[in-house]
């Protein structure tokens, strides 16, 4: 029970966060976004989010859920890695259409 109780607090913080309400087809066509786009040295650079924001949010929330269902040091590290990896891809998934092309 305990570990369903873990499990479920930890769920229930990721779900509010999905719960935003997005723009409405009017509001979205305000937003331009330009490319972030910079030159140094006759070169030109782009900016791009590498994913790390979500690579540490997303390992913390899966060390969490991962000691809450399988326990021990194990379930730690294994949810861990695979919120890391999961919070990276989800993360630079957002910014893609911000990035330089």
């Amino acid at each position: 029970m305990r570990k369903f109780l873990m499990a479920l607090t930890a769920v229930s913080l990721v779900v509010p966060v999905a719960a935003v309400s997005f723009p409405t087809q009017a509001e979205a066509r305000k937003k331009h976004y330009e490319p972030r786009v910079y030159k140094r040295n006759g070169k030109t650079y782009c900016r791009h989010s590498d994913g790390t924001t979500g690579l540490i949010a997303g390992g913390v929330g899966g060390a969490v859920v991962g000691n809450a269902l399988g326990g021990g040091l194990l379930g730690t590290v294994a949810g861990g890695v695979g919120g890391a990896f999961a919070g990276r891809a989800i993360d630079r998934t957002i910014t893609a259409k911000k990035r330089c092309r």
